[in-house]
C-alpha cells in the first residue's frame, strides 16, 4: 500500500498534468492570459486534496497569429499545486526547463 505522502504526490501530479493536458492548446492572447489563468486555478481547486493552487502564463512566450492571438503552448505555465492528503502535505510545480526544452514537474519538498 502506498504511504499517505506518497498518494500526495500521486495526486499533485494529477493535478499538474490535468492543468497541462486540459488547457495546452486553448486560444490566448496577452488581453485574455489573466482570465485562462483564473479559469486554470479554479479548476484545479475543484479537484480532491487541493490546498492551494497558483498559475501563470508567459506573456512573453505569447505569439500572434493573423487573427490576434495564439495558442497555450505547455512551456508558457508556470504551475504550483499544494497537496495534502489525510495531513501529508505535499508542494509541486509545473515549469519550463529552458535546458532541457521541456516543461517538467517536480516534487518540491
Amino acid at each position: 500500500m502506498p504511504t499517505k505522502r506518497e498518494t500526495a504526490a500521486f495526486e499533485a501530479g494529477i493535478k499538474l498534468g490535468a492543468i497541462y493536458h486540459q488547457f495546452v492548446g486553448s486560444p490566448v492572447s496577452t488581453e485574455t492570459a489573466e482570465s485562462l489563468e483564473v479559469a486554470m486555478k479554479k479548476s484545479i481547486s475543484l479537484q480532491p486534496h487541493v490546498r492551494s493552487v497558483s498559475v501563470k502564463i508567459d506573456r512573453e512566450m505569447l505569439a500572434k497569429n493573423i487573427f490576434g492571438y495564439g495558442e497555450l503552448a505547455g512551456k508558457m505555465i508556470k504551475a504550483q499545486v499544494e497537496i495534502d492528503y489525510e495531513g501529508a502535505v505535499v508542494r509541486a510545480k509545473l515549469e519550463y526547463d529552458p535546458e532541457k526544452d521541456y516543461p517538467l514537474m517536480l516534487l518540491l519538498d
